[in-house]
């Protein structure tokens, strides 16, 4: 059995999650704790901040992040491919910084104008 706090709302639940039976979660005071915890479990997913190099502006580095969460195994694999991306000023906020990140489908997008 493994122990979570989940991270889905302020309340951090102790959710207990038994892998042996179905990966039966108990713990959760509502169903986003229970979805959560089976899927930390089975298929752990992170949504990317980061920042990358920005030249022919004010701002060395402009803020970027993941359009929707990525399988946490490949979030050194994404830091890797956004080390070599270089964007040019103007940045505008959804500007896609890198597109299909670490073969997941997932872009990854400016998050401030600059």
């Amino acid at each position: 059995m493994k122990e979570l706090v989940c991270i889905v709302c302020p309340k951090g639940c102790r959710l207990h999650v038994d892998e042996e039976n179905g990966y039966q979660v108990t713990g959760n005071s509502c169903p986003r704790g229970a979805e959560y915890g089976h899927n930390e479990i089975k298929n752990p997913t992170r949504v990317l901040t980061s920042t990358v190099r920005l030249e022919g502006g004010m701002y060395r580095r402009c803020p970027v992040k993941t359009e929707t969460a990525v399988p946490k195994g490949k979030l050194m694999e994404i830091m890797r491919e956004l080390n070599g991306v270089c964007l040019h000023s103007p940045a505008a906020v959804g500007q896609v910084a890198l597109e299909n990140a670490a073969g997941t489908g997932v872009n990854v997008v400016v998050t401030k104008n600059l």
